[in-house]
């Protein structure tokens, strides 16, 4: 089974590659792709469940990522998160307007920070079996979109947060209230 490198794993701080015709034909898309769902299911810090993960953060240097939704609750909600293959995924379009929001990752389970994300983003990218799609996101499903597309380029969300912290160590307006 597919297991998360730890934060030093050099595969976490390089390019990753571009998945080839060939890696379509001899099932390797399709091995990365099940790996991956097999690891974000593994995921539960904190009752929190993950939504999406790439294919460096299981060690694999390949531009592949996946948004699955692993919350409890009824496939009807409307707050669930679309599933998502994006393979060569490449961003063709990006707002000019900015937000603020608040990130962590599983490849650091324990640091959180505000990271600006672009507001609304258009990503080209093909699926499991090699069809290309273009898929238009905004507010959350833009910013997994951006965090994600990092993790293909190396690039870590504390590379771009204007704010970190630690678990234990929030800021006051990240405190839970009791």
């Amino acid at each position: 089974m597919a297991k998360l490198v730890p934060e030093n794993h050099p595969v976490l701080h390089t390019i990753a590659e571009e998945i080839t015709t060939e890696e379509f034909a001899d099932g390797t898309v399709k091995k990365i792709v099940a790996d991956l769902r097999s690891a974000i299911k593994t995921y539960d810090v904190d009752g929190y469940a993950a939504v999406a993960i790439a294919a460096p953060q299981i060690g694999v240097s390949k531009r592949v990522f996946l948004i699955e939704d692993q919350s409890e609750g009824d496939d009807k909600d409307l707050d669930r998160l679309p599933t998502i293959v994006a393979v060569n995924p490449r961003f063709i379009k990006m707002s000019k307007k900015m937000q603020e929001m608040g990130e962590g990752c599983l490849s650091l389970p324990d640091t959180y920070g505000i990271v600006a994300r672009h507001k609304n983003v258009t990503i080209e990218a093909e699926d499991e079996r090699g069809d290309t799609f273009t898929r238009g996101a905004g507010g959350l499903l833009s910013q997994i979109m951006q965090h994600e597309y990092d993790h293909l380029d190396g690039i870590l969300f504390p590379d771009r947060a204007e704010k970190t912290w630690t678990k234990g160590n929030e800021p006051e307006e990240f405190k839970e209230k009791p």
